[in-house]
């Protein structure tokens, strides 16, 4: 993606330091992080320094690296085994995740070297699934039409490109009138604060609304179809994406809208046979709690938004059963939710 006509992926590594954008700071503040050493990446991820499914991969892809730079020759078997368990225990839903890390150890374990090209290829793979993504998607999309997302699958959320919006910014390069209808999702405002920005960045028009306005919106014709991305997808093409998606899902059969989800095959877990079996996040309750944003002063601040004495419950993503998927957009092509589970053949 381009900020301020610079080209920046959304993470990637330089001799043994991982470099990412500081997602919790945007839109206030586009900054850098540098991360020093694999721990140090575990933190951006569990913190959401860096976030979305294939930006999570690679992240985790080169926190392996890492790992294997600064393990002892002495120690070296035992030291990247348990920066495989610590980077794996990072966010548990994220199937890119596990996918890299894996991926990576095998390679760490001949060497440290295998290890960062293996990462780099992680990287790269990503970069390239998210762009096919949108060039397939596009298909799907016609002048004119009003899109509603949810969360942000964009170019933040994978190394580059992004699966949700890359249809949207395909579309647009090809000269398609679009109009997005932009979630807000809470609890953190990925879709107000992360692809209301890059859609402003691409010149998109758009629009914020409330997650509970996805409903009225669509009962009043107003949504043509609805793209969101994905976290994990199981065998039988439950998808588990950010919460909030399984109601839009519902609201859009209702209304007979097609509802799409953009992932890379990658985001794909075999093994898992129904989205039943894939372990969803509890997030710290202070998410909703509490609401950052950016004061009279132009400063980022946190501030408490509920009753000072409740408590919340937090999960980080809810799961989609297959029945209320039109298609799965993909590098490979657009399948619907039964054909994924012959992507692994």
């Amino acid at each position: 993606m381009k900020v301020n006509s610079k080209h920046y992926r959304t993470v990637w590594m330089e001799e043994q330091n991982v470099f990412m954008i500081e997602q919790n700071l945007l839109p206030f503040e586009f900054k850098i992080y540098k991360s020093k050493s694999y721990i140090d990446t575990c933190i951006a991820i569990k913190t959401m320094i860096v976030r979305g499914a294939g930006a999570i991969g690679a992240t985790a892809g080169f926190a392996m690296a890492q790992a294997a730079i600064e393990a002892d020759k002495n120690n070296y078997l035992n030291f990247i085994s348990k920066a495989k368990k610590d980077i794996e225990s990072t966010r548990p839903t994220a199937q890119n995740l596990f996918m890299a890390v894996e991926r990576v150890f095998s390679k760490a374990k001949n060497s440290a070297k295998d290890a960062i090209l293996e990462a780099q290829k992680i990287a790269d793979e990503d970069a390239f699934a998210s762009k096919k993504i949108g060039e397939f998607g596009n298909t799907l999309i016609k002048d004119n039409f009003c899109i509603e997302t949810h969360c942000n699958a964009g170019w933040l959320a994978f190394v580059d490109n992004g699966t949700a919006l890359s249809p949207i910014y395909e579309a647009k390069r090809n000269g398609k009138n679009i109009f997005v209808f932009v979630d807000e999702t809470r609890p953190r405002n990925q879709g107000a604060r992360l692809t209301a920005w890059e859609l402003m960045n691409e010149n998109v028009e758009h629009v914020i609304i409330p997650d509970n306005a996805g409903a009225f919106y669509m009962q009043q014709g107003k949504i043509d179809m609805m793209i969101v991305g994905a976290d994990r997808i199981a065998k039988n093409g439950d998808v588990a994406n950010k919460i909030g998606t399984l109601e839009k899902a519902i609201v859009a059969k209702e209304y007979n809208i097609p509802f799409y989800v953009a992932a890379p095959t990658s985001t794909i877990d075999f093994e898992c046979t129904k989205g039943e079996d894939i372990p969803i996040e509890e997030r710290d309750m202070n998410e909703v709690l509490y609401q950052t944003g950016i004061n009279s002063k132009g400063k980022i601040e946190t501030i408490m938004v509920a009753s000072p004495n409740s408590k919340a419950l937090n999960p980080a993503f809810d799961l989609t059963p297959a029945k209320y998927i039109t298609g799965i957009i993909t590098e490979k092509g657009i399948f619907t939710p039964n054909e994924i589970k012959n992507l692994a053949l």
